[in-house]
Parts: C-alpha cells; sequence; structure tokens
C-alpha cells in the first residue's frame, strides 16, 4: 500500500527524501519551520504542503508599522508597599526581547493597578515611561499591588522556541495584528501574491492563522506563562474599544489578568472572559474564512496546524464549520490528542503528526536507539486511539536528513507507516462496536471536546495526570464518549447517554464548581440516576461546599469529603467489600495523586479503603479510595484517582459497564488480558485484538455471540479475524 503519508523535505536533502518517500510510501511532502522545500518538490510526491505564516515572517512590515505589532495583558510582580510610594517594574521577571510594555496613551488607559490585599483597584498612580516603571501615591503601607498592563509581543513565541533550541542566526519575527486596517489589508495582499508565485503548492499549511496562544517567557527565556487555550495574545486597545461597542459594556485589564489566573482553562469562565472568547472566535473565523476562499480561488487546499496561532479558531467551537478548510494537522502526543484531531467535525480530512519531531534534541549521535523507542511509544499510545476513530493522514515533521543518519529509525517508520494504512482500511468509516455511552460533564462541554485536563497541549502536570488519565483510557475504549456542560443537562442531555462522568479537582472547570449550586442541575443529575442512569465521579466531584456537604451529589456517589468541620458526627463505614464486578481485572489500582479524607456515608459498598498505621479505633478512621452506591434504579462508582494505564483501562471500562447494568458485556468482544485491546467491527464483520505492549501477550477473546478462544499475540501485532469464519489475518 501506497499514501497517507507526509514527510518533511528541503533543498538540501531532495534526493535523500526521494529514497525515503518510496520507502515509507509518502505521498506528500511539507516544509518545516526554517527550511525552504526544493524547486522540484512535485516530483518528490503528488501533494506539495508550504507552510504559511499569516501574521508573522515579514519582518520589513513589522518593522515599519511597530503601532500595529499585537499586544498582550500580563501581571506584574506582586510588590509590597514599605510606605506611601511604590515603584513596580512591570515588564520584571519577563523576557526583553518578548515583552514591550505599551506606553501609548491609547494602551495606558487600560493599565490598571490593584491592591491585592484589598482586592480594589488603586486609581492614584502615574507612569514614568522613561524609567520604566509604575508609581503608584497614596499606597497604604503593607498592602501587596500590582500592575495589569498592556505589552506588544515583539517576538513570535514559537519562533522563539525553534531559534533558542536549535540556535538559529535569522531575523526574529514580530507578530502583527489584522485588527488594525494597515495590516488588514496587507495580510491578504501578501497571500495572494504568494500564491501567485507559489504554483506548485497544492496545499497550503496555514501555522497557524491570527493569534498565537498565551505563551511567555521569563528574563531568561524560559517559559513564564504558558497556556494552549489562553486568548490574551488576542487583546488590542482596538479590540476592546470594539467589544464594548457590540457589548455595551468595557473590558478591563483585571478581565484578562484574571488575579494572576489569566483565566486559564482551569478557571470556572466567567461571563466576561465567555463574551470576549465569543467576540474573537466570531471575528477571527470571519478573517480567515476570507483568507481559505483566496487559497480555493487558486485551486489549493487550505491546511490548519492545530497549535501555534490557533486561538479562534477552537476546531469544536460554534464558527469553525463556516471557515470552510480542507484539514487540519496536530502533533500527536497520544490517544486523547488522536481523538481531538479524528473526531474533529467540519473538515475534509485530519493529519496527526508524529513524534519525535526531528530535532537534534533527538537526533544526535548514538541516540539511535532512544529514536526508536520514542517512535514506539508514541505509535502505540496513539493507535489504540485510532482503532476506534483513524485520522486520514500521518506524517513527521523536522528535518529529514537528521533522521536518515538513523537506519533503523527509518525502516521502524516505514513499518509504522504501513500499519497506518492497514487500520485506516480496516476502520475509516466501520463504526466500532460501543457497549456504552458516556458524556464527560464540565463547565467547558463541546468547546473543549478531547481536551480537559489540559494546560501545554498534553504535557504531564501532576495536578492533573490523575484525571487526564481518564481521558486517555476513553480514547480508546469500546464506548461512545460526548462532552457535555451544565446548559446541556438542562437541555436535557443526559436522556441520550447510559453514564454521566464528572471529574476534578473542587471549583475547577472540570469539576464544575459553583455550577454544582444550580438546583436544577441537580434535580436532573439525580432524575437521571434515579430512572437508572450511571455516575461516575472521579477526584472531587460535584464539589462545592455548601448546606453541609462538600460532594453537592454525595447522595448519588455515596461518599463525601471531610474538611475538617464534621469531625464531631461518628463514621463508622469503613469495611471493604472484595471481588466487585469493577474490580475482577485490577485488583491492586493506581489512584495517581489520590485524593485524602474521603469517606463512605451509611449504605455505601467501600471497595478500596486505606488506614493509617496511627489505626487504632473503629470508627472515623480510614480513606476510602473507591466505593459504588445504587440510588432509585440507578448506580454509581467513585474513585480518587485514574491516571492512564492498561489495568486503569480496565477498570473505568469495567466501572463504566457496572453503572450502566451491562455486565455481559465483560464477555462479548472482550479480551480478558488488558493489555490487549478488542474492537469489533459489524460492517465489515471483522475484530482486531490489539497488543499494546512489545512482549508477546496470551489471552482469551470473547467475539459477539459469548463464545471464547484463546489466543496468542507477538509483540505490538494486531491480529484481524473474520467473525464469520473464524479465520486469522495478522497485521
Amino acid at each position: 500500500m501506497k499514501g497517507r503519508v507526509t514527510i518533511p523535505t528541503d533543498e538540501s536533502f531532495v534526493e535523500g527524501t526521494k529514497e525515503i518517500a518510496k520507502l515509507w510510501g509518502a505521498d506528500a511532502v511539507r516544509d518545516c519551520d526554517g527550511t525552504k522545500l526544493p524547486a522540484n518538490a512535485g516530483e518528490i510526491a503528488g501533494k506539495v504542503y508550504e507552510t504559511y505564516f499569516v501574521t508573522r515572517g515579514d519582518v520589513a512590515w513589522a518593522k515599519a508599522h511597530p503601532e500595529e505589532l499585537q499586544h498582550f495583558f500580563l501581571l506584574s510582580e506582586r510588590k509590597t508597599a514599605a510606605g506611601e510610594t511604590l515603584k513596580i517594574f512591570p515588564a520584571e521577571g519577563y523576557y526583553a526581547e518578548q515583552v514591550k510594555p505599551d506606553h501609548s496613551k491609547d494602551a495606558l488607559r487600560f493599565w490598571q493597578v490593584i491592591d491585592r490585599t484589598t482586592g480594589k483597584e488603586h486609581t492614584e498612580w502615574k507612569a514614568d515611561e522613561k524609567e520604566g516603571c509604575i508609581v503608584i501615591e497614596h499606597a497604604q503601607p503593607y498592602h501587596e499591588y500590582t500592575v495589569s498592563f498592556l505589552a506588544h509581543n515583539v517576538w513570535d513565541s514559537t519562533q522563539m522556541y525553534n531559534y533558542i533550541t536549535n540556535g538559529w542566526d535569522t531575523d526574529k519575527h514580530s507578530p502583527y495584528d489584522p485588527r488594525y486596517p494597515l495590516t488588514a489589508a496587507h495580510i491578504k495582499e501578501v497571500l495572494e501574491g504568494w500564491l501567485k508565485t507559489h504554483p506548485d503548492v497544492t496545499v497550503v499549511r496555514f501555522t497557524t492563522f491570527l493569534y498565537h496562544f498565551f505563551l511567555v517567557f521569563n528574563e531568561a527565556g524560559k517559559e513564564k506563562i504558558v497556556d494552549w487555550f489562553g486568548y490574551n495574545a488576542s487583546v488590542s486597545p482596538r479590540a476592546l474599544d470594539e467589544f464594548e461597542k457590540e457589548y455595551g459594556y468595557r473590558l478591563t485589564a483585571e478581565d484578562f489578568v484574571d488575579e494572576g489566573y489569566y483565566n486559564s482553562p482551569h478557571r470556572v469562565p466567567n461571563k466576561h472572559f465567555r463574551d470576549y472568547m465569543d467576540f474573537t472566535m466570531r471575528y477571527v473565523a470571519r478573517t480567515v474564512k476570507e483568507l481559505v476562499s483566496l487559497v480555493h480561488a487558486y485551486n489549493k487546499e487550505a491546511m490548519m496546524f492545530l497549535g501555534d496561532s490557533w486561538i479562534g479558531t477552537e476546531p469544536y467551537g460554534k464558527y469553525f464549520a463556516d471557515i470552510g478548510l480542507d484539514a487540519v494537522v496536530g502533533s500527536v502526543g497520544g490517544g486523547v490528542t488522536v481523538r481531538m484531531l479524528s473526531d474533529m467535525p467540519g473538515v475534509k480530512y485530519v493529519e496527526g503528526r508524529m513524534l519525535p519531531y526531528f530535532f537534534p534534541d533527538t537526533f544526535f549521535e548514538g541516540n539511535e536507539e532512544g529514536a526508536v523507542a520514542e517512535l514506539n511509544k508514541n505509535w502505540m499510545t496513539a493507535r489504540r486511539a485510532m482503532m476506534r476513530a483513524p485520522l486520514e493522514r500521518i506524517g513527521f515533521g523536522g528535518y529529514l536528513s537528521l533522521a536518515a543518519k538513523f537506519p533503523k529509525f527509518v525502516a521502524r517508520a516505514g513499518e509504522v507507516c504501513e500499519e497506518f494504512r492497514r487500520i485506516y482500511a480496516g476502520v475509516k468509516g466501520k463504526q466500532p462496536f460501543c457497549a456504552v455511552k458516556v458524556a464527560v460533564l464540565n463547565c467547558w462541554g463541546k468547546l473543549r471536546s478531547w481536551q480537559c485536563f489540559m494546560t501545554a497541549h498534553e504535557l504531564w502536570y501532576q495536578q492533573a495526570y490523575s484525571y487526564q488519565g481518564i481521558l486517555e483510557a476513553l480514547s480508546g475504549l469500546p464506548v461512545e464518549v460526548s462532552f457535555i456542560d451544565f446548559d446541556d443537562v438542562k437541555a436535557g442531555a443526559l436522556d441520550k447517554i447510559d453514564v454521566l462522568l464528572n471529574a476534578g479537582d473542587a471549583y475547577t472547570a472540570w469539576s464544575g464548581g459553583e455550577h454544582w449550586q444550580d438546583a436544577e442541575v441537580q434535580e436532573r443529575v439525580r432524575a437521571f440516576v434515579a430512572r437508572g442512569g450511571g455516575f461516575v465521579g472521579v477526584g472531587e466531584p460535584t464539589a462545592y461546599a455548601k448546606q453541609g456537604r462538600f460532594f453537592a451529589l454525595a447522595d448519588i456517589l455515596g461518599v463525601d469529603e471531610e474538611k475538617g468541620l464534621s469531625l464531631n458526627t461518628d463514621k463508622y463505614n469503613i469495611t471493604a467489600e472484595e471481588g466487585h464486578f469493577i474490580f475482577a481485572d485490577t485488583p491492586a489500582p493506581d489512584f495517581g495523586e489520590d485524593k485524602k479524607n474521603i469517606y463512605a456515608l451509611s449504605g455505601t459498598k467501600v471497595l478500596k479503603i486505606a488506614f493509617s498505621e496511627r489505626f487504632t479505633r473503629n470508627v472515623n478512621v480510614g480513606e476510602v479510595k473507591a466505593a459504588v452506591n445504587t440510588y432509585g434504579k440507578g448506580r454509581s462508582f467513585y474513585i480518587t484517582g485514574l491516571p492512564y494505564s492498561f489495568e486503569n483501562a480496565r477498570l473505568l471500562y469495567r466501572a463504566l459497564l457496572w453503572t450502566a447494568q451491562k455486565e455481559e458485556y465483560a464477555e462479548k468482544n472482550f479480551s480478558t488480558n488488558v493489555a490487549v485491546d478488542c474492537h469489533y467491527y459489524a460492517a465489515s464483520g471483522e475484530y482486531a485484538l490489539v497488543n499494546n505492549t512489545f512482549e508477546e501477550q496470551k489471552t482469551t477473546f470473547f467475539d459477539a455471540s459469548g463464545s471464547s478462544r484463546g489466543m496468542t499475540l507477538a509483540p505490538m501485532q494486531i491480529v484481524w479475524l473474520k467473525a464469520e469464519d473464524g479465520a486469522v489475518c495478522s497485521g
């Protein structure tokens, strides 16, 4: 087989690219940031991608129009007043080559000084542009103050990263803002000129569009603030004035700085930030649609890279489909990012950029085995999700000449490309068997489909991995997954599902915070479970301290969290039940970072509990780790944390089956070995058994009727079985 693979190339590695393209069956070539396509790129592959920057790259334009550079709102360091006068240098702690405070009269009207001790704005201050500071007058001694300021973003964050990582010595890119009329006209004019002079390019790979996600560096040139969903780099005096005209109220610096939280996705979003997001998404969608239409007028495809400057073009947003994009490509960190791409609506095809990136931080002398190991790990993780919803294409990025020095890597990458094509042929368009319909409930709902608990792409965070593992598990399980918010609950979304899942730390957007005090939400969830629905809670689900409960739906969950306020009420339910259905395959689960002080209500079945070494009583002791409860005709399951592992993925699947009251599917379309996934595609009558490890695995396989047979799978093997005759086709 051939096709569905994109490889990087550059003008200095043409013949080498041709050889590897043939080996990998590549049908598309692309450039990489900092390289140029060869003049004869069309001879290498039929599809030719070229990177295009909309709002950076034109160094001359940026230098000639410094007033139209992009902005962001930033917070100064916190300073304590020792007397009635206090000087604060706003840019202290930021990278001077990126952050330049905007002292223009137009920008200064949005600056704010906040007394962080009282939380009130302090209006008695003046800007000393010469000294580069803000002078706060009539300060209250020993109160803490900050300055929320508008700054120009004078160096694009992605180019800065690549520049520093690869030791570049080229012009530094300053991003310019199309909210301003001159730049708005310029970006269209330049794109049309580029399209005319690049006839061999078939796919314009926008990297990305207008505004970069919120990424600011510290004085040492290291990341200081990173938020893949942040809108702070899309602000400008012009945007704020236009917002006020449309919405009838004025946004302030504090609306963006948000006490220093910067409206991170973990925060319960407020109305002002929601309004600004919608305002920005509509503007970006309109502007990008004009650019995409221009690309189509020259008979080329328009592709968006899901990363870098993607703010405003969120794929699960209300306006994304209106843009008219042909494709989206994104970096694949695991199963979650595969599903984030493959479930995406509104485009013709999606492509995943696999790891490792062909950069010298991986491809250096003596690290061939390391490069192969990284490729295998990335592929094995992504493959789980592709068995449920495959990408249309995969590809690689970076400098192919570096990878070419490692023949074992080149050979293994070719095998990955071939296996991907086999998966695509076997899975695409064939609805896989789904035992349960589960909805993940949080404040963001559909907008953050497969993006929950993320801060910076799919990077590991100690406070998030115990929840991120839930999504990684779901990405490859035989369940149908949707993402809903609290308005969806009130609009009847629970009528379409079997199990509702709520997970996260208390007061975060993922758990729900104040939304759990909405009486209608509580009523509808209780009614759903009472009628026979399932509820799965992880961490601090439904948490919002009020009316004597920390978990608002402790009655459904059967557990609550002791906050040190109800120690006068004795708690006797401390005996764990052995051998429950949920833990049949995983008797010793990993709870991750865990939650302390969870206790079981009377009548709840405790499944896992931990005791202190100081355990000397039979009351008011123990910390519940997992429990089940019945509520009316329905069931609930609670667990303190669920980082990803084969064992925890199986545990979650069994929990979903049990709460949905579909336990029979533990012996239908099922593999007893937690390291071997089983998928069934009724349309083709095929089963796929997938060994997710680098070792041989044995398992018992149950088909759709419940008949079983023993199977042995080689390391990393996929075995395809025809349902009608039991024939085996190894992949």
